[in-house]
């Protein structure tokens, strides 16, 4: 017989919580809220990681994922810029995303390893009975082996809350979720609500969230990996985990990505350990815009030169324009970053006369201006300045040059054609925190393989 989800009283939510040894949430927030591990795909720490690769062919997987997720992104954006009043066509969703979380579902708790993504809203995971899956190395969420499971009903908030196109009803009222993305991969399956666990790195306890909406998932397929059981969905929209535990985290999070190389795990906070505060933060607004899943900054330009010297600046604007606020997206699930094709034109021009060097082709032939690497294993470059609105966010040439083959070292920007996203190899070891209450993305450069 179907379960229907209706807003459970006080009194069950109480016997609910009681019934598992964790702390509860308001707990967690006097302690300063939660904390919990980020693995990048291609760490030693990941399940995923393949001994046998060299760090270059690491890095060229990092380079195709990310130009894939690109071309998602810039789908699922031009999807729903352009779709009519009438249409009835859910917006394309983004795969993929580079930092697995592990966060437990039900009750008991159950671990799953899913992948933490600011580009999607909708977290979901794979379940039995399962008509079509793809293949995991864990074993698939059993929802009849946990107490706090319920299915969500048609007329629910929950389920019109994932929009037009999203969802359906089956003969018995349940809610049906159907998300695609775009590499063609997709999730269907259940919406319900569970009780979901994190456990803390910091203070090593774990904190409930009750009544999480969810997709209980029984048709998966697409460009998945063994290892990951679903997605934890980080964006702005409506279901997503940070805009359903808004009240409860303050409408706080953020994280410190450690670079490629380090040894140590980068770090999500939810609550009180995400504000970010301090003498050498700035701060820069979010705008609003469709689709409400991502974080929309305003890039006015960028620079070349440090902060003491004149800048040598190139705006993001025809001359004469005014900027388009909103003009590019911040997601964590992003390695490269792509500028519109006149800034960075600009850039490239401009880091041209500034650096002294062999120019070379790049051997995969993605990226624009590359060099020879010196025989004594020193790059020089100037420093390289993303000016968002109200931030100047000066970045490090361990991220803004890489090499990406023995002896070849290029600029890891890229040009775009009608979207821009910065990526997380321009956002490691900055502590970045997303104060959507305020609507604010704040950053504080600091090593974060320091980060506790």
């Amino acid at each position: 017989m179907a379960i229907y989800y209706e807003p459970l009283s006080l009194i069950l939510a109480t016997l609910l919580l009681s019934s598992i040894s964790l702390i509860s949430l308001s707990e967690a927030t006097k302690n300063g809220g939660v904390t919990i591990d980020l693995i990048h795909r291609e760490s030693p720490l990941s399940p995923s990681y393949d001994a046998s690769t060299t760090h270059f062919e690491r890095l060229r997987s990092l380079f195709r994922r990310s130009i894939s997720r690109y071309y998602a992104l810039r789908s699922a954006s031009f999807k729903s810029t352009s779709k009519s009043p009438d249409s009835f066509e859910a917006t394309l969703t983004p795969i993929g995303g580079e930092y697995l979380i592990k966060i437990n579902i039900g009750t008991p708790p159950v671990e799953i390893l899913a992948i933490a993504d600011t580009g999607s809203d909708l977290t979901w995971t794979q379940c039995v009975p399962c008509t079509q899956c793809y293949k995991q190395n864990a074993p698939l969420f059993d929802p009849t082996k946990t107490t706090s499971y319920r299915s969500v009903s048609c007329t629910s908030q929950q389920c019109q809350s994932l929009g037009v196109g999203s969802s359906s009803c089956d003969k018995s009222n349940r809610c049906l979720y159907q998300v695609s993305y775009g590499d063609n991969s997709y999730s269907n399956g259940d919406l319900a609500v569970e009780t979901f666990t994190f456990d803390s790195s910091t203070s090593k306890e774990s904190v409930a969230f009750p009544k999480v909406v969810f997709g209980c998932g029984h048709n998966n397929d697409g460009t998945f990996n063994e290892t990951g059981s679903g997605i934890v969905g980080l964006g702005g929209g409506a279901v997503s985990i940070v805009k359903q535990l808004e009240t409860a985290i303050g409408g706080k999070f953020s994280y410190c990505l450690t670079t490629l190389d380090s040894e140590s795990s980068s770090k999500i906070n939810f609550g009180p350990n995400a504000i970010v505060t301090g003498p050498n933060v700035s701060s820069t607004p979010i705008v609003q815009k469709s689709p409400d899943t991502f974080y929309y900054l305003t890039l006015e330009g960028v620079s070349v030169g440090n902060k003491a010297s004149a800048y040598n600046y190139i705006s993001n604007s025809n001359s004469g324009a005014t900027v388009e606020e909103g003009n590019i997206i911040i997601d964590s699930g992003t390695t490269l970053t792509f500028l519109p094709s006149s800034l960075y034109e600009g850039l490239e021009s401009t880091l041209e006369k500034s650096i002294s060097g062999n120019r070379v082709s790049d051997p995969q032939g993605l990226f624009g201006l590359c060099y020879e690497l010196p025989s004594n294993g020193e790059f020089n470059a100037p420093p390289i300045i993303a000016h968002f609105t109200g931030a100047d966010v000066e970045l490090t040439q361990e991220s803004t040059f890489l090499e990406v083959e023995k002896g070849v070292v290029c600029l890891t920007f890229v040009t775009s054609q009608d979207l821009a996203i910065f990526g997380n190899l321009h956002q490691m070891n900055f502590l970045i925190g997303y104060d959507l209450k305020n609507q604010k993305v704040r950053f504080l450069p600091t090593d974060c393989s320091k980060t506790k």
